[in-house]
């Protein structure tokens, strides 16, 4: 089976992504580039995570023509595609409507430097502007609104988190959204501090080495 170990870890993060809360039913997606073999797998469409298999998971090309797999791949490829075909250092996508990070994209809102966990997407998480889902005019905004950033919040959407792979693409997910829970309970006190841009760069240094490094 062709990339078979990214697909089985799709199958765990889809799994993963619905019991910690991130997204709901059969919504958001997952998908991992192999530079190596110039393809992605991405999880199907509308399928349960619970019984979905690796077998499930739907690879296609940069140009979005599927090589293996007999699901329709999720509606919003072309989210995933065009990070993978114009930013090298991506090779995982995790797009979530997790609660949090989508009502600050129904406001129109980005996300400011309100806890310095928010370094694993950047200095802030921009917000784009809402464009129908599923579509290359939504996977264009979104990228362009992304800039360098390692997380976009899409407008009356969700979030989008990209990372070098699955691992850090779902970290990056799930810091979006507890610094968009954050945000929100400050907010509804007072207008909350954030952190100026220095220490955010500072941080974003710090954690290239967080966690276990290889030997």
């Amino acid at each position: 089976m062709l990339l078979a170990e990214l697909r089985e870890e799709i199958v765990f993060f889809c799994r993963k992504m619905a019991a910690t809360g991130l997204t709901p039913g059969t919504t958001g997606n997952i998908s991992a580039f192999s530079p190596e073999e110039g393809v992605l797998a991405i999880s199907p469409s509308g399928l349960e995570y619970e019984s979905m298999t690796a077998a499930d998971v739907v690879v296609l090309d940069l140009e979005g023509n599927k090589v293996e797999g007999q699901r329709t791949p999720s509606s919003e490829y072309e989210l995933h595609r065009v990070f993978f075909a114009r930013r090298p250092e991506v090779r995982a996508v995790v797009h979530t409507h997790s609660t949090f990070a989508t009502t600050l994209a129904c406001l129109g809102w980005e996300l400011p430097a309100i806890h310095y966990i928010l370094a694993f997407a950047g200095d802030r998480v921009p917000c784009a502007p809402y464009v129908t889902y599923g579509t290359p005019e939504l996977a264009e905004a979104v990228f362009q609104a992304a800039e360098n950033y390692n997380a976009v919040l899409m407008g009356n959407h969700g979030l989008l988190a990209m990372g070098a792979d699955l691992e850090k693409a779902f970290l990056t997910a799930s810091s979006v959204e507890y610094a968009a829970e954050i945000f929100w309970r400050a907010r509804s006190l007072s207008l909350p501090n954030t952190l100026g841009a220095d220490e955010m760069a500072w941080v974003q240094k710090k954690f290239a080495s967080y966690g276990q490094q290889n030997e």
